[in-house]
């Protein structure tokens, strides 16, 4: 690290630096970055791209008075090196580290925390109108609202809902800046995605830089600005009226790398009232030429070397997305009927395969997913079979159209809800912990959880041929490390799985039943080593197999149900329904599952056993509950089925 860079605490000492330091620092913090996410892991790319248009940002702008909003939030590190977390950039995504993404409760600089795409515009325009209700909109130290989007996040409605919204007020500071970096995690797609392309070809693109570059540099002053504008040069710049539709005064395209266009066009357009917009251009992964060469592998990668770049790792378990993928091209082989449909996520989702051999059938919809999930029951409708890969955590922005377009007309959308339950390093804005929750309580759904790689591929093919809406939620990573094959045999529905019998019941040793779901089997499995136990592989959600559940309850002491989702409304939650319409109250149930709070970033298998739910977790918590019917029953040697009615 060199001196410059180590005198920043804080954008205080940015706003004291003349142009030619602000470049050296720019070196400077773009080498620390590249070194820094190296050693961590972390999203790259994105932020070599932002490196000089957060200094121009924090040098021009009061922040944290004035509100800055950075879109998707992985674009933010040099956000947060700036202002004073460069020295906890070692502890980037880590347990008890700080956050890959802005977070209020880190930093006053964080004005909204991000990490689903296209929420910038809304959040700062809500800012904006409440600072004018605060009567901070006038005067010389106004407060001023900034929403940096970019990383394919205008590909979703909300953005284009959110500046409809804006463009009607007029007496508010808000800028919105649009990071064009002509890159989202996937390759971008649709009519905007080509439509900003076009405004970036040939000469126009050269004229049109070096005209911004003049109308919004230094020696216009504003009033000229406005009076150029209004001679026609914003016909050159802009030849189309979409953005200015929607009520916003558009400036651009300009060089996002360039501090000398950068800083003069902000200052001007700090001075201007009303939504403003300004298109800057940037490369992902600039300088460092591996990943501008390759933006979307270094796009999240984990730790590696600079001088070396990425390197192929070795033969290991295939992930879970890679199964699903693999599934996809053979049943596509098997049945035209199947399409596949994801939200901008290709390449995690496991897709790049099915992409290229079946690219009729393939829908990459760009980041949507409430079209997505409506568009696949249009596409169910006409009798096709889709299938929509999704992350967990994005399903949940297209609830609304599951429930009413897809489940209410009970139509055959399979969804394959990749990253269920937590997700290490991407921390609870990422964490998959709901998905049992909120998909079990709609009617016509079948949904599945597989306990290894062989059963996500049945699943998935249970599902593909059923005539109802579906969902097989599995979880990030590799699995149990079974092959998988090449089947495409279904399974019967709402039928669980013994792995694992209990002896018959002995004298002072009580049998407990494990009902595990999907990624539990395996510590299940673990744990029940140290007790008289029944392992049972649940399979499904819904429907349940009540009929395995209440002959569990009849001859067990004890019933454990282990999931790796939150417990209230979960799949225990599911158990404890079904047995107490049948049973009554008083069957020994005990619930595992994820704690009802938001679970920070850090690795997978210890924020796993911080919940309790790793092997030792689960024994634990399982001794426990039966030294509690041990001591409800006064001698464990009637700890047996009589329990039941003793224990709530």
């Amino acid at each position: 690290m060199t001196k410059l860079l180590e005198t920043i605490q804080s954008p205080l000492d940015l706003r004291d630096l003349n142009r030619h330091q602000l470049k050296t620092l720019a070196d400077e913090l773009r080498e620390f970055l590249l070194h820094s996410v190296a050693s961590t892991g972390g999203h790259l790319s994105s932020n070599l791209g932002t490196v000089e248009l957060s200094i121009a940002i924090h040098h021009v702008y009061q922040t944290p008075y004035d509100r800055l909003v950075w879109d998707v939030g992985h674009q933010s590190y040099p956000h947060k090196i700036l202002t004073g977390r460069r020295e906890a950039m070692s502890g980037l995504r880590q347990l008890d580290g700080i956050s890959g993404f802005p977070r209020r409760s880190e930093s006053d600089y964080d004005a909204f925390g991000t990490a689903h795409s296209s929420t910038s515009i809304s959040a700062a325009l809500g800012m904006a109108l409440g600072s004018k209700q605060k009567g901070e909109h006038r005067g010389p130290n106004r407060r001023r609202h900034i929403a940096v989007i970019g990383d394919g996040a205008m590909s979703a409605g909300m953005a284009y809902e959110a500046m409809n919204n804006a463009g009607i007020h007029k007496d508010i500071d808000l800028l919105v800046i649009l990071n064009d970096n002509e890159m989202s995690i996937s390759p971008p797609v649709g009519a905007m995605s080509n439509y900003l392309a076009r405004l970036l070809t040939g000469r126009f693109y050269s004229a049109a830089r070096e005209l911004g570059k003049q109308v919004l540099g230094v020696v216009p002053p504003v009033l000229e600005i406005a009076r150029r504008l209004e001679g026609g040069a914003k016909s050159l710049i802009s030849p189309s009226t979409l953005f200015e539709e929607f009520g916003f005064n558009y400036f651009g395209p300009i060089d996002g790398h360039d501090l000398d266009a950068l800083i003069p066009a902000l200052e001007n357009l700090r001075e201007l009232k009303g939504p403003q917009f300004l298109h800057v251009i940037t490369r992902k992964g600039r300088g460092y030429e591996r990943a501008e060469e390759d933006p979307i592998a270094y796009h999240g990668p984990g730790k590696f070397n600079p001088a070396e770049g990425l390197k192929s790792a070795g033969a290991s378990k295939p992930s879970y997305s890679q199964v699903f993928g693999q599934w996809l091209c053979d049943a596509a082989a098997a049945d035209e009927r199947l399409v596949a449909v994801t939200p901008a996520m290709r390449e995690g989702s496991g897709m790049v395969e099915f992409s290229q051999r079946f690219p009729d059938r393939y829908h990459d919809v760009a980041i949507a997913e409430q079209h997505a999930v409506t568009f696949s029951a249009g596409l169910a409708c006409e009798g096709l079979r889709p299938v929509v890969a999704i992350y967990s955590t994005f399903l949940q922005r297209g609830y609304d159209q599951l429930i009413h377009d897809v489940a209410l007309q009970n139509l055959p959308v399979l969804f394959a809800v990749d990253r269920a339950g937590l997700v290490g390093a991407d921390g609870a804005t990422h964490a998959g912990a709901y998905d049992y929750s909120f998909l079990r309580c709609i009617p016509n759904m079948v949904v599945m959880a597989p306990k290894d790689e062989q059963e996500c591929r049945a699943m998935l093919s249970t599902g593909l041929h059923l005539d109802c809406p579906s969902a097989v939620r599995y979880p990030r990573g590799p699995g149990m490390g079974v092959d998988a094959g090449r089947s495409l045999e279904t399974l019967p529905v709402g039928e669980a799985e013994v792995l694992v019998r209990a002896a018959k019941a002995v004298s002072g040793q009580p049998r407990v039943a494990f009902l595990a779901f999907g990624s539990m089997v395996g510590p299940c499995l673990q744990a029940a080593g140290q007790f008289n136990a029944t392992v049972v592989n649940m399979r499904f959600i819904k429907p349940l197999d009540t009929q395995c559940l209440f002959e569990l309850a009849q001859d067990h002491d004890l019933l454990v149900t282990v999931e790796e989702n939150v417990i209230m409304g979960g799949a225990g939650s599911a158990c404890a329904e079904a047995l107490a319409r049948a049973l009554g109250p008083q069957t020994p149930l005990l619930q595992l599952g994820l704690p009802d709070r938001f679970i920070d970033h850090g690795e997978h298998a210890k924020l796993l056993a911080m919940a309790g739910l790793d092997a030792p977790g689960i024994a634990r918590s399982t001794a426990e509950r039966l030294a509690q019917l041990q001591q409800a029953c006064g001698d464990k040697s009637k700890l047996g089925a009589a329990s039941l009615t003793l224990v709530s």
